[in-house]
């Protein structure tokens, strides 16, 4: 009796007992690499791709491999990246899409934009309501496919050489600024750069910059930015809910088994969730190590705060005038942003005040 007959006569019992695998059940080795756009020491954000190539791992038996390289090793951490996912050269980048802007602003709307959506409406946004959705319509013209892969929770506003009193302060200030928010730090007369985060410390300390941010105390404390500037300012209201994504060049993606895809979809909601809740445990020792370091720190003051929220919103008017994809999705993400605020206005934002006014 040739294979064929045999399957087909004696189902999967017989065949198994026969010691005859269906050749259906055979699965290729994949092999993948993934560039991060950040350093190997910060094992929250760096950490989240490290995360996802576990699970996938496991989950698939081992024959799904995902390597992870950290920003420098294959390319460049941020200047390139788009461009060599889009055209294969890798198969994956974990990165922040708002430091793409230059390629298109609406990659800002992907990851955080001044007073945009926290990290729980940024999420709901994209599975519930149409983020997802709208942003993989736009990707889909750069041979990306995205996933939602990490979020770091509102951050800290940044470390700086000299006080911020008022919105003069503000006027010819370098720094270090992650995207799309040095287009309203511009309108306020500020001066920013596009630093990678393994170059920050550097910069501050021979004073190239006058400031710098990058997510929180965790993360800050272990690129030693304390020690080169002693202000610390709050909030990061250009970075409510900053999430990060996995883009994955789409060719290769379309050639994976739908089970493959399963998979990589189900471990990049796992480091999505996993990464914020590493920030959320490690920040507040860190704040508490700051502090008893001698660290000051000081919220904005309240003009700067108005300053910024203005040109923030004549920004994006102007954007919606001149850019198509931009108004498309931004007239979405701006509705759902407006329900989400009414709705924390009566649970979360109450709830959080009158907790914190305990001091527990």
């Amino acid at each position: 009796m040739d294979r064929r007959s045999l399957i087909k006569n004696a189902g999967i019992a017989g065949v198994l007992a026969a010691g005859v695998a269906p050749a259906v059940h055979a699965q290729e080795a994949i092999r993948w690499r993934l560039a991060s756009s950040f350093p190997k020491a910060l094992d929250t954000i760096f950490g989240a791709a490290e995360t996802f190539a576990k699970k996938v791992g496991e989950m698939s038996g081992g024959k799904f491999q995902i390597s992870v390289h950290p920003g420098g090793e294959l390319m460049p951490a941020i200047a390139g990246m788009v461009d060599n996912v889009q055209k294969g050269t890798i198969e994956m980048v974990h990165t922040a899409p708002y430091y793409f802007f230059g390629v298109n602003d609406v990659f800002a709307l992907g990851c955080a934009i001044p007073f945009g959506l926290n990290s729980r409406q940024m999420t709901a946004w994209m599975y519930q309501g149409n983020g997802l959705k709208l942003m993989r319509e736009f990707y889909s013209k750069y041979n990306i496919v995205n996933f939602p892969m990490g979020n770091t929770g509102a951050q800290m506003g940044g470390w700086y050489r000299k006080e911020i009193k008022s919105v003069a302060d503000i006027k010819g200030l370098k720094m270090r600024v992650g995207g799309f928010a040095g287009k309203v730090l511009t309108r306020m007369g500020a001066v920013p750069q596009n630093i990678p985060g393994g170059e920050i410390y550097q910069a501050l300390e021979k004073g190239t910059i006058d400031a710098a941010e990058w997510v929180g105390p965790y993360d800050d404390q272990k690129l030693g930015f304390n020690k080169v500037a002693p202000f610390y300012y709050y909030p990061g209201w250009w970075e409510g809910g900053p999430q990060l994504d996995a883009f994955v060049n789409k060719t290769a993606y379309d050639k994976l088994s739908p089970e493959n895809k399963a998979i990589l979809e189900s471990a990049a909601a796992y480091a999505h969730t996993d990464m914020q809740a590493k920030y959320d445990a490690k920040n507040p020792e860190a704040l508490k190590q700051l502090v008893a370091a001698k660290t000051k720190v000081l919220p904005f003051p309240k003009a700067v705060m108005d300053a910024a929220f203005k040109e923030s919103m004549a920004l994006y008017t102007e954007m919606s005038e001149s850019n198509p994809d931009w108004k498309k999705i931004y007239t979405d993400y701006a509705a759902f942003r407006k329900d989400q605020n009414l709705w924390f206005r009566f649970t979360e934002m109450r709830f959080d005040q009158f907790m914190q006014a305990q001091k527990l």
